[in-house]
């Protein structure tokens, strides 16, 4: 059967480097027993490496096209472990049968953050997620505060995840290559098991700060909590948003919300 047709807009870029795609593979070896989930396997240049490892693999593709391809070329992976849908409209939960699972893939550029997002309201079932994304999000997933890399998704992630940045790939290993070079990071998860504070206030918080990112945080806490609030004397509000540490947005959270 003939190559796949990468689609613009799924933002497909076709891995055609084996090295590359083995050494993505083997950041499942962290935990050897979990099952795998691979989104985006397009014509299965990951998946024949994963199948390697001997786990319960199964893999979740929206192209049609990649589809078709998978089931005539890739017996190994047997049609029963293709999922032909959507996986930001997926129920997680389900895949394995409420049991926790590796998360993997090529990601498609144009939602890696919204399927970082996805696993961050599956956390309890993703225990590791691992893949290639472009460079400059893998850059975000992995910044510490001070870094101008820091932001919302760094937040948000670091808050359930530690993030490693593992390895650069080069744009001249796709087809078609894309215009910027991409990312191998692994996420695993932290020991937090609940916040201290209102999650949804949290949230709010660093959305607001990093909205406006290059003022001070008295700028964007004074719209929170109002003009005549003692709060807006703290020291901590003469700094950026990028200056704070996750603990440090833990605690200013709990400030706002006795003020609130």
């Amino acid at each position: 059967m003939k190559a796949v047709k990468a689609k613009k807009r799924l933002g497909q870029h076709f891995l055609t480097d084996l090295n590359v795609a083995k050494d993505i593979a083997d950041t499942v070896d962290i935990c050897p027993t979990l099952p795998i989930l691979e989104v985006g396997p397009g014509m299965g240049v990951l998946t024949q490496f994963l199948l390697e490892k001997g786990r319960t693999l199964k893999v979740v593709e929206i192209d049609e096209e990649s589809v078709s391809y998978l089931c005539k070329n890739l017996a190994a992976l047997g049609e029963e472990n293709i999922i032909p849908d959507d996986f930001l409209k997926m129920h997680l939960d389900r895949v394995f049968g409420n049991t926790p699972f590796m998360l993997i893939g090529n990601y498609p550029y144009n939602i890696s953050s919204q399927i970082f997002f996805k696993m961050l309201d599956n956390k309890e079932y993703i225990p590791y997620c691992s893949g290639m994304i472009q460079k400059e999000v893998g850059e975000r997933l992995a910044a510490a505060p001070g870094n101008k890399a820091y932001g919302i998704l760094s937040i948000f992630v670091q808050l359930w995840y530690d993030v490693e940045y593992l390895f650069t790939v080069s744009e001249n290993v796709f087809s078609p290559p894309p215009k910027v070079k991409s990312a191998v990071v692994r996420m695993t998860r932290n020991s937090r098991t609940s916040l201290e504070c209102d999650e949804e206030l949290l949230r709010k918080i660093v959305k607001g700060t990093f909205n406006q990112r290059r003022k001070k945080l008295r700028n964007s806490i004074q719209q929170i909590v109002g003009k005549e609030s003692p709060l807006l004397s703290d020291p901590i509000l003469d700094k950026r948003p990028e200056q704070l540490s996750i603990e440090d947005f833990i605690g200013l959270t709990l400030k706002v919300e006795r003020e609130l």
